[in-house]
């Protein structure tokens, strides 16, 4: 019989210096690491098969399930302050051996000083748990050329520990520009998001000039509904704008959907996506609002939305949910 291999997922993501300059918005509002989530949940062996495709050939991801409350409790037993680790995915091995292990996935925004550190005690935290073979991966999408952590040392009197773990940095993908136009998969799309946002810097114009063609390219590469609407959060949530330049950018992607006949985003912003919340049709009354947010939660469901996104944006309980046959 096969065991089980467990990746364990650590999404540590910070903006340095991120304003929240516009109003907010279904991506603006979430937490500082939801974007990156929220996609590793959606796309898994895409991300494996863009940033570490030789880990990607040995799984096979036709069964793989996220185990979020198992990982709580090593989370739980890492008092380390700011904490990241918070998904555990149980896959399978492609070649049917009876050996299982973890990854634990990092994905850090900023220069850490102690970063390596801090890997190092989740690793050994969730090795002495499982008592398993554990492979630390990082993405680094900080702006900074030169801190590329890979190792934590150390060695005193002959007694030593050496802990290494592969990475990639997101600024390595700047040569390779047209690629990452023409690849069909997301996190082609991430990179270049990331990228395009360094370039343009403070200047708020070219804030809106990129994010207006990173959001029209997500049709030209022949995305599907739920791809385009996962894809324009994760942009959105990354590149804000002023409320006066927020403005011009849905107009212009309103103007852009209806020329495409593909109102896809057009309608989720419409429908309550953008603002986050739901007022109901009877605005300051209980049933009122609750009428609404069922009607919101049905024509998401209908968008293409998973469950737990549906839930962030109506508040609705899990029994209002089942209610609504929303799975």
């Amino acid at each position: 019989m096969k065991k089980d291999l467990h990746l364990s997922g650590s999404i540590c993501y910070n903006v340095k210096g991120k304003k929240d300059a516009g109003k907010a918005s279904a991506a603006g509002r979430l937490s500082k690491d939801t974007g990156w989530k929220q996609l590793l949940e959606h796309y898994l062996p895409r991300f494996l098969e863009f940033f570490f495709p030789h880990i990607h050939g040995e799984i096979d991801f036709s069964r793989y399930t996220f185990l979020d409350k198992e990982f709580q409790a090593v989370a739980r037993g890492a008092a380390l302050g700011r904490r990241y680790a918070d998904k555990l995915i149980k896959v399978f091995l492609k070649d049917g051996t009876e050996q299982w292990l973890l990854i634990h996935i990092e994905v850090q925004g900023h220069e850490e000083a102690d970063f390596a550190k801090r890997l190092y005690v989740y690793h050994y935290r969730i090795f002495d748990r499982y008592d398993r073979e554990v492979v630390t991966l990082a993405v680094l999408t900080d702006e900074n050329a030169a801190w590329r952590p890979e190792i934590y040392e150390r060695n005193r009197w002959g007694c030593c520990s050496i802990f290494r773990f592969p990475s990639v940095k997101v600024l390595d993908y700047r040569r390779r520009i047209k690629e990452l136009e023409e690849s069909t998969n997301p996190f082609a799309t991430v990179v270049l998001t990331h990228l395009r946002i360094m370039r343009a810097g403070s200047d708020e114009k070219r804030r809106l000039a990129w994010k207006i063609r990173l959001v029209k390219s997500l049709y030209h590469k022949g995305y599907e509904k739920k791809d385009i609407l996962n894809l324009y959060i994760f942009i959105d949530w990354l590149i804000t704008l002023p409320k006066s330049l927020d403005k011009i950018f849905h107009e212009r992607i309103r103007n852009f959907e209806e020329a495409m006949n593909m109102p896809y985003i057009t309608t989720a912003e419409r429908i309550g996506i953008e603002k986050g919340r739901v007022e109901g049709k009877a605005e300051g009354k209980a049933e009122g609002k609750a009428e609404g947010k069922a009607e919101v939660a049905l024509k998401l469901k209908e968008l293409g939305f998973d469950r737990e996104t549906i839930q962030k944006a109506t508040a609705l309980s899990d029994k209002e949910l089942d209610s609504l046959k929303i799975e």
